[in-house]
């Protein structure tokens, strides 16, 4: 089978070729025809596995048969995405494969400023790329009308709406024309997704090529049991040891991006971290070392695992396991794409035992597990919260931990002016605020 036997134009196909694809993936053969038929779509599949390219290809030859605008191009195709990695990544696959086609596309997301993105709005195109938050205000600002839309597109919805994008997406679907053709595509299905497309969905066709939340299965998986206070060195030695280039290392907090980074750093291995509280600017710059191979390890949170796109990515380390197990899927995904084989390794102390067994729930699989000599856990360590804030909080260490005694020291430290006491006590220890002469 081939690009153009699904029913692309030859200036599609041509460009696809020359990206270094011959045969479409399982999505691609199954969504594309669908798509050029002007059906509604509901489809899942694995990250990893050519899903952009199974909608925005078929977009591209609805688009290009077209008759030609006159005037100023009017928006014809949106596409929702919840990430600013993600929106990037799409437009630049949408500019790959319209090289030969007279169309003209745009990114708008937040966290950079807006009015780069209103000239080329206000340039015209033909496809947005958008994240919700920044579309709805540039809408308001009346920079962009939303009225020609001939295709909606939204693209990891089931991270939209853990990312509570809920109310926007609704806000920006009211603000279409009611006739459209809607395609949703997502790497995991749950019932709250069900019933969004229940929502806009008309007579949807569905489009499965995978089982639902699998992984892929050139990806080898493996878990290395280690205290949670070594985890930071048995990285370190891996890496070294094994003498790996290239590492996505997923945390779960931003400050542990952050401070895994900077260890990094002092062990002499060139690090970055990207996660929400980064600009724009910087989140950029450490996905382009890492892509170029100055930067050797990126630490990211979530909001990375949709959206970065590094060909034959060797290496994912799950630093810590996250409590949501669908994110394991996204996370791992990132290596093991289109075709290349890859390895996911997951640092797993005892705290991180219950999400250990609700991935391989999901996953429906048991993962290879050992230790690494010099490493090995201790027996006598007790399992704790594995969220730090509460851990703290529940040790005393928290901002918000508060005792009996803590509130006793406080009110006794309280000074009138006169710097006596502004309590008095009785025998048992309570406290009456004293009166005032």
């Amino acid at each position: 089978m081939s690009f153009k036997s699904l029913g692309l134009s030859d200036a599609i196909a041509n460009a696809v070729a020359k990206k270094g694809y011959t045969n479409p993936s399982p999505i691609q053969a199954k969504a594309i025809p669908e798509v050029l038929r002007g059906k509604d779509i509901l489809a899942s599949a694995q990250t990893g596995t050519g899903k952009t390219a199974g909608f925005t290809l078929p977009i591209l030859e609805l688009l290009s048969k077209q008759p030609q605008q006159k005037g100023k191009r009017k928006i014809r195709a949106l596409i929702l995405t919840p990430t600013r990695e993600l929106a990037a990544q799409i437009l630049d696959n949408i500019k790959d494969y319209s090289i030969n086609l007279n169309l003209k596309s745009t990114v708008i997301f937040g966290g950079v400023n807006q009015n780069p993105q209103k000239r080329a709005l206000n340039a015209g195109v033909d496809i947005l790329v958008a994240t919700p938050g920044r579309l709805l205000d540039l809408e308001q600002q009346k920079a962009l009308s939303l009225s020609q839309v001939d295709l909606l597109v939204l693209d990891e919805a089931d991270r939209m709406l853990d990312m509570g994008f809920i109310r926007d997406i609704k806000k920006v679907i009211a603000l279409l024309p009611k006739k459209r053709q809607n395609l949703l595509f997502s790497a995991t299905f749950s019932k709250e997704i069900k019933k969004l497309s229940n929502e806009f969905l008309v007579n949807p066709t569905l489009v499965e090529a995978t089982p639902e939340n699998t992984t892929v299965e050139k990806i080898k998986q493996r878990v290395i049991r280690v205290d949670r206070a070594r985890k930071t060195d048995l990285l370190i030695k891996l890496i070294k040891d094994g003498e790996w280039s290239q590492v996505l290392v997923f945390t779960r907090t931003k400050h542990g991006a952050n401070r895994l980074s900077q260890k990094m750093e002092k062990k002499g291995i060139t690090s970055a971290a990207i996660h929400g509280n980064k600009t724009q600017g910087a989140r950029t710059r450490a996905l382009k070392g890492f892509k170029d191979n100055t930067v050797r390890v990126l630490v990211a949170t979530d909001i990375a695992a949709r959206g970065l796109d590094i060909p034959l990515l060797p290496h994912v380390v799950n630093f810590e396991l996250p409590n949501i197990p669908e994110d394991y899927v996204h996370r791992i995904g990132r290596t093991g794409r289109a075709g290349a084989n890859g390895e996911a390794l997951s640092l797993v102390c005892i705290d991180e035992n219950s999400y250990l067994k609700s991935i391989e729930r999901l996953i429906k699989i048991s993962i290879e597990s050992s230790m690494v000599k010099g490493f090995e856990v201790d027996p006598t360590i007790k399992a704790e919260d594995p969220n730090p804030q509460r851990r703290n909080q529940r040790s005393g260490k928290g901002r918000n931990f508060k005792n009996k005694s803590n509130s006793s020291n406080n009110r006794k430290k309280k000074e009138n002016k006169n710097g006596s006491s502004a309590f008095k006590y009785n025998s048992k220890g309570n406290a009456k605020p004293r009166r005032k002469n």
